[in-house]
């Protein structure tokens, strides 16, 4: 397992405070990217993941764009444990995305992605690979062995995210 992927796990169960608290933690990934937000209302999931690359050593996009993964690193042609993986939103042409680190598959043929800001949490989801845009690997470090076959199945009911505004 990545370094990464372990840091990202360790942060399951994150969550945005509602009102006017913030969660420090996701306040502190806007930090880590350099970003501009003082609050966890602002879609944070490429936050999640640029404060959990930086953590870990890596430069991230240091954006707040979650379809500015598409063009860090290098690409993957197929998923990989610990690789991110960048969705479309709405839909496939359009400026909103979602980005998260792979955790696995199920048995249903859906990617498992450890993700902030889905459902207002750091979680593990299920999500179609229909809406996969890239998976895309740090440049410096060796390309992995990829493919959904190697990746390890985890339990899910099989229902897929559909929406992580």
């Amino acid at each position: 397992m990545t370094p990464w992927l372990r840091l990202a796990q360790s942060y399951i169960g994150t969550k945005e405070i509602p009102g006017a608290q913030h969660n420090k933690l996701i306040v502190g990934w806007w930090k880590w990217i350099r970003a501009p937000f003082t609050d966890d209302e602002t879609p944070w999931c490429a936050a999640f993941v640029g404060g959990v690359l930086e953590q870990c050593g890596f430069t991230s996009s240091r954006s707040a764009a979650a379809k500015s993964y598409l063009k860090w690193g290098a690409e993957l042609k197929e998923p990989a444990l610990g690789a991110i993986v960048v969705f479309w939103r709405g839909k496939p042409d359009g400026p909103f995305g979602h980005v998260g680190f792979v955790a696995g598959r199920d048995k249903f043929g859906n990617i498992m992605v450890v993700g902030g800001n889905q459902n207002d949490a750091v979680n593990v989801k299920a999500f179609a690979l229909s809406r996969v845009l890239s998976y895309r690997w740090p440049a410096t470090i060796a390309r992995p062995v990829s493919g959904l076959k190697s990746l390890p199945v985890l339990a899910s009911d099989g229902s897929v995210s559909t929406n992580e505004a």
